[in-house]
């Protein structure tokens, strides 16, 4: 029985802080039967840390939480400085991550049912109205035997807690939060992804298609992948922007007009990461060129 009625949705939800200590990221997914779980749960600084808040959450958890690690608090007493005066605590479920990616979690006596939270290296798991405890260690288990970037082993953790159970009331919405100092756009913040899927019926797979098109907007290329533009390559280029409407004629070279006409399709479609001065292509690009819908050749 739960002492207390609820006087707002519960953010009944399954989450997993990261961290990478080679990149120096920290990062949170979570998928949520909650409209817009991205705007609640995850929180976090680079060089300092992470807080996901959930269940009865209390945003200012994150802020809060952020602020205490950042004045030298270790997680387990950030745990203990959010709850000591909250009396809903009893209903609260948070998890706090410092900056070294050691770890702390809560989960209030009143939290449905099933709820609880596991820690793993580099990682913690948490959540609440779940189908079972599967949910949270697929979470963990999952993070710590998957290669690849942050961003990539938290989604792939968080798909894999999805197919242990999930949330026991269904799929709504997720989100992808990773930081990293200078990480974001142009290097001026350290928002590397700040993904959000609000409300969709498939969550994760949706958030798995954003990233794929922030890699592809926001990744910078691999010098070894780069297709040099001729021959083929040039005739390929040259007719998809004659479509485009951006050239007029073809060249047998690669010469300054077509090079204009190939930047200004770059710049127009939001590629400035992917733009190469030298006689080169991104071949992602051009991938992108060749199957953009309602392109006529």
């Amino acid at each position: 029985m739960q002492s207390r009625k609820y006087k707002e949705p519960p953010v009944a939800t399954f989450s997993i802080i990261g961290y990478d200590p080679d990149t120096e990221e920290w990062g949170i997914a979570v998928q949520s039967k909650f409209l817009g779980v991205g705007a609640v749960v995850p929180w976090a600084k680079a060089g300092v840390g992470a807080v996901a808040t959930q269940s009865y959450a209390n945003t200012s958890y994150g802020p809060e939480g952020l602020a205490m690690l950042e004045s030298g608090m270790t997680p387990g007493e950030v745990a203990q400085e959010l709850v000591k005066d909250d009396e809903d605590r009893a209903l609260r479920q948070f998890a706090v991550m410092d900056k070294n990616g050691d770890t702390a979690a809560y989960t209030g006596d009143d939290c449905y049912s099933w709820a609880g939270h596991k820690a793993g290296k580099y990682c913690t798991a948490q959540g609440n109205i779940l189908v079972s405890e599967d949910t949270v260690a697929a979470l963990t288990e999952t993070f710590e035997s998957t290669d690849g970037t942050l961003a990539e082993r938290l989604l792939k953790a968080l798909d894999k807690a999805q197919e242990a159970g999930g949330d026991s009331r269904g799929k709504q919405s997720a989100a992808l939060y990773v930081v990293q100092e200078r990480g974001g756009y142009g290097g001026y913040n350290d928002r590397k992804f700040d993904l959000r899927v609000d409300d969709h019926p498939e969550p994760i797979r949706e958030l798995k298609r954003l990233f794929e098109l922030h890699s592809l907007y926001f990744s910078r290329p691999d010098e070894n992948e780069l297709l040099d533009i001729e021959e083929d390559v040039l005739a390929e280029v040259q007719e998809l922007l004659r479509a485009e409407g951006l050239l007029d004629t073809s060249y047998d070279t690669y010469n300054p007009a077509v090079k204009e006409a190939l930047k200004t399709y770059f710049m127009q479609e939001n590629f400035d990461e992917r733009w190469q001065e030298s006689d080169r292509i991104d071949p992602y690009v051009l991938t992108y060129m060749k199957n953009k819908p309602g392109l006529s050749r």
